[in-house]
């Protein structure tokens, strides 16, 4: 059954917004009675469609589903071309990811206006909607405005993990076993050139650690999907 989200609840029934009604009733050819699962508030409900322009139903019954991560996970991931940071959206959205947070580095290859940093975010927010309801989920993640790195070293969280391919000490498989009472997570993501040192330097003079995904130097797009899927295997038993 297909998943959409909406924030607008009257009484017994949901409406859903213009650009999914029209994705109801134009591509997917439902009508007045058709069963759809609607996400409000976190909550799956299954909802007849009663009326269609906004697509508009009552709720028949309340799913007892909530398919979140135990951890909230955030990927910070450092800017790279167009179809690469959909991958990273979508993959990582599938996987579990609470939000992402795209940062600017000095080896970012693509370098952005404030306008079309506006429209990348909200892009990207709808690859994001669009792969949370693929794959079940019950909530949405954020995609923040673009940020620097000086911006994203202020951020509060209990463990705080650099991805790096220079010689660190401890592995991602050994440092979350050794911090298995965490509740929030972030894990940043270089470019495709990799972080200066002085860029590195940073983040653990902040409280990162410097940690490796294994002996293998992996693409920034592949990093990302690695991590998540160690961090679903190792929280998620």
């Amino acid at each position: 059954m297909q998943r959409y989200f909406t924030n607008i609840k009257d009484g017994n029934y949901l409406v859903l917004s213009k650009d999914d009604s029209y994705h109801i009733t134009r591509v997917m050819r439902m009508n007045i009675d058709s069963l759809i699962e609607v996400v409000y508030q976190e909550v799956v409900y299954i909802v007849k469609i009663t009326e269609l322009n906004p697509v508009k139903g009552i709720i028949i019954e309340k799913l007892d589903t909530y398919n979140e991560m135990t951890k909230k996970v955030i990927i910070c991931q450092s800017l790279v071309k167009e179809a690469k940071m959909d991958l990273v959206i979508q993959k990582s959205v599938e996987l579990g990811v609470y939000s992402i947070i795209p940062m600017e580095t000095r080896n970012s290859i693509i370098k952005l206006s404030l306008k079309d940093k506006e429209k990348k975010v909200l892009r990207w927010q709808k690859i994001a909607k669009e792969a949370s309801e693929q794959s079940k989920r019950n909530i949405v993640p954020e995609v923040y405005n673009i940020m620097s790195i000086n911006e994203v070293i202020k951020l509060n969280f209990d463990l705080k993990i650099l991805l790096s391919v220079n010689e660190v000490s401890s592995t991602l498989k050994n440092v979350l076993q050794n911090h298995k009472k965490c509740d929030t997570i972030i894990i940043v993501i270089g470019p495709e050139g990799g972080f200066k040192k002085e860029e590195e330097d940073v983040f653990i003079e902040n409280g990162f650690l410097s940690t490796s995904l294994g002996n293998r130097v992996l693409r920034t797009e592949t990093a990302s999907i690695t991590a998540l899927s160690m961090l679903n295997y190792e929280y998620e038993r």
